[in-house]
């Protein structure tokens, strides 16, 4: 905009940059046809005014010689010297709005059983798959946060270390089976350890831990209270839901394709215990609806800062057809008063 050479192009009068505007004074455009108008009105008026008298007095110019229309062309620039007034008037720019975001990410570690008891079904289809669709539900909801995923059965299993890559999670996530693992039992000390392991070097400000189960702590040889205690240590919070039903439960079918029910015990005390030690929460996952609202509202608590800032910029273009403007104000004030005037056009 500073360079003189950028507001000689012709460009500046094209369609598609006007096009590109945004106008300040809008209402100003309206008077781009009150010009002619205000033109043909002198015009009709000075005739009016002034009725011819038919003379047989020879003319300066023949009247259809071309050369008599020069005398429009100064009227023609001041013409174009209103217009290029009133676009000033107008207000033409361009704004550029950027938007920067800035958010303090949380670091989320999903630990689910995979254990055998997962395949009991108070659950649709059965407590694994309706844990596995509310994770990846969960995924979904945030925004800039890493998170990691363990598995574990009598065994834990690092599945995905902490990432914002959320589609290969859900696929991650969307794959996990029963006969991932070949030791039987539930690790829930070795499942907090790995997780532990996989957060100790995180430098999040908020740390989170969700613990799926629904099983006491009967295998792996580590102490689940004391991965608590470890975890704690590093300013991981831990959230522990306990996922089923005491009691009988259906699991599967007889020969003859009924229903079959086994009894299910939920040993909370592990669970809370833990939880308490993370200063997180213990929640009680009966159905799928629980387990939704239980990771919504962890969802709710958890929630990353995000800070934003706007900035934009408005870039006037009003100069440069102001300057066009001064320009055929010089041309008119240079022409109307030479030879240009003096064709005869009737």
């Amino acid at each position: 905009m500073n360079d003189l050479s950028s507001y000689l192009s012709w460009t500046w009068f094209t369609p598609e940059t006007f096009r590109s505007y945004e106008w300040e004074n809008l209402w100003a455009l309206h008077l781009l046809w009150v010009i002619p108008l205000i033109l043909l009105v002198r015009k009709f008026t000075k005739i009016l005014k002034n009725p011819r008298l038919e003379l047989s007095i020879p003319k300066m110019a023949p009247r259809n010689n071309p050369w008599t229309y020069l005398r429009l062309v100064p009227m023609a620039f001041f013409t174009l010297c209103m217009w290029m007034v009133i676009v000033s008037l107008a207000r033409p720019q361009r704004t550029n709005e950027k938007v920067e975001q800035y958010t303090e990410g949380i670091d989320i570690m999903l630990v689910l059983d995979i254990s055998e008891s997962m395949d009991l079904q108070d659950f649709t289809p059965n407590r694994l798959e309706a844990a596995k669709e509310t994770a990846i539900e969960f995924i979904e909801g945030r925004f800039g946060d890493r998170i990691g995923v363990v598995i574990f059965s009598g065994e834990a299993f690092s599945l995905a270390p902490l990432t914002t890559d959320y589609d290969l999670l859900k696929d991650l996530i969307q794959e996990i089976a029963f006969n991932m693992m070949d030791a039987k039992g539930t690790a829930i000390g070795s499942a907090l350890a790995v997780a532990t392991n996989r957060m100790r070097e995180s430098e999040a400000n908020s740390k989170v831990m969700v613990l799926l189960s629904d099983g006491d702590n009967n295998a792996g040889n580590v102490d689940p209270i004391f991965a608590a205690q470890l975890a704690e240590a590093l300013d991981i919070k831990i959230y522990t839901i306990a996922v089923g039903k005491d009691g009988m439960v259906p699991y599967g079918t007889d020969f003859f394709g009924r229903p079959q029910m086994v009894e299910s015990y939920l040993n909370e005390t592990t669970l809370r215990d833990i939880a308490r030690i993370g200063k997180g929460k213990f929640y009680r996952a009966s159905d799928g609806d629980a387990l939704d609202r239980i990771f919504d509202e962890i969802d709710e608590l958890e929630k990353a800062e995000i800070t934003e800032s706007r900035y934009k910029e408005t870039i006037d273009f009003y100069r440069v057809y102001l300057m066009w403007g001064v320009f055929f104000f010089f041309i008119w004030i240079l022409l109307k008063n030479t030879f240009f005037n003096n064709f005869l056009i009737d």
